[in-house]
């Protein structure tokens, strides 16, 4: 199996920046969308073969899930059943014979770590989501993590050592994912790669200069390693200030 996600910081404005050809190209059975930034009916988006699955926040213009699968879920959860996370669209859960699949848009830090304290408690709570799941079936999960989590992670560590995304506090959270079980797949096949992104910021050339960082994953429940084939990061494709992450599951 096939699995995509992407964070196309806004689907209205991918459309037009060739994120359908992608789409049909990749041929994905299960493809996730993070940061959509649209409510319920400003899209008609036609996908024959594909079952939609959408998350919006209620403030609009902001945040947003959406899953595309070939197979229809035997059950669909919004969000992670804690009520101060659940107002900004940022998860979706579908359930399948052997697996949950999860895709998540976890909330940013922000300018000066405004936000870091919720963002604390929002990971501590989605762990404790996903270990639930997990005692009935494994667990796949994707997304925008914003976080970076190891030097190799992004180029320029140094200079950004206390700023979102790459705080000790985020790092540790992410760290505390590994611990409980699960896999960084891109990091389980290429241990040692460097040089390769998933976003870079909009200022500074930073895209031509390839000075970026990678924060968007697939993790895995531990219990799936030998099922993992291979993982990827698409940093050819444009459209986005984010390139697709991908992974193939036997």
């Amino acid at each position: 199996m096939k699995f995509i996600s992407w964070n196309v910081n806004g689907i209205r404005a991918c459309m037009g920046k060739g994120f359908l050809d992608f789409f049909k190209e990749t041929d994905a059975d299960i493809f996730c969308l993070q940061e959509t930034k649209l409510q319920a009916g400003q899209i008609d988006l036609e996908l024959p073969g594909y079952h939609q699955y959408w998350n919006y926040a209620e403030k609009k213009g902001y945040s947003g899930t959406a899953i595309f699968a070939k197979e229809e879920a035997l059950k669909v959860t919004y969000g992670i059943g804690v009520e101060e996370h659940d107002h900004e669209g940022r998860v979706i859960t579908l359930e399948y014979p052997d697996f949950y699949f999860v895709t998540v848009y976890t909330p940013n830090s922000q300018n000066e770590l405004a936000r870091l304290d919720y963002r604390m408690k929002w990971e501590d709570d989605f762990l404790a989501y996903l270990k639930k799941l997990e005692v009935s079936k494994p667990v796949i999960f994707c997304g925008d993590l914003n976080v970076a989590h190891k030097e190799i992670d992004l180029k320029n560590p140094k200079t950004n050592r206390k700023n979102a995304g790459f705080t000790d506090e985020e790092r540790g959270k992410f760290t505390a994912l590994v611990d409980a079980g699960f896999i960084d797949t891109f990091r389980y096949f290429y241990p040692d790669l460097e040089g390769v992104y998933s976003w870079w910021s909009y200022r500074f050339s930073a895209r031509a200069k390839n000075a970026g960082w990678r924060i968007d994953y697939f993790l895995t429940s531990s219990s799936l390693e030998g099922r993992l084939q291979d993982a990827f990061i698409y940093n050819e494709v444009t459209g986005s200030d984010h390139c697709p992450v991908g992974l193939i599951i036997q």
